[in-house]
């Protein structure tokens, strides 16, 4: 084989592996809505269409992002609103130190700060107050505006 067919064939290997995706072990990754689940909470608590997100899988720290804010109503009594980005830190039954997510109470937005699952409840706190709705009103996904459903195929993960 001479020299310039052996480089060839060289680069041609090279292409093809760079162009590979590798798997090493489970190559699956979950989406947001899967994360959720692995901590004790139902999908529903993300609206649908979450675009991403990133997480540090040894403090719970994580964000999620959505195309822009969206908002959504909860038992026809509180308005609920999230940002485009929603960080916080997860762990099992306990969602803490949340940020972009609201609640309308009356005239005033208050941020969710921390919610906490408790058996069939999940408790909501603004801090000074707190709410408990059934985990069953957070099984599918609320869609901004109207309808419910968890979209999985747009979710992405990175790793702090």
């Amino acid at each position: 084989m001479s020299l310039m067919s052996s480089l060839c064939v060289i680069l041609v290997v090279l292409i093809i592996c760079l162009s590979t995706p590798f798997a090493f072990g489970d190559d699956t990754v979950p989406s947001a809505y899967e994360v959720l689940q692995d901590n004790n909470f139902p999908v529903g608590l993300l609206p649908r269409g979450v675009t991403g997100y990133e997480i540090n899988k040894k403090t719970g720290e994580f964000s999620a992002y959505l195309n822009g804010s969206c908002s959504f109503s909860l038992e026809n009594s509180y308005q609920i609103k999230y940002e485009s980005t929603i960080k916080g830190v997860i762990s099992k039954d306990r969602l803490k130190n949340l940020k972009g997510v609201s609640v309308k109470v009356f005239l005033l937005w208050l941020d969710i700060v921390e919610v906490v699952r408790d058996g069939d409840e999940l408790q909501f706190s603004v801090g000074v107050a707190s709410a408990d709705f059934p985990v069953e009103n957070f099984v599918e996904c609320p869609h901004c505006g109207s309808g419910l459903n968890c979209n999985k195929s747009d979710d992405f993960l990175s790793s702090f």
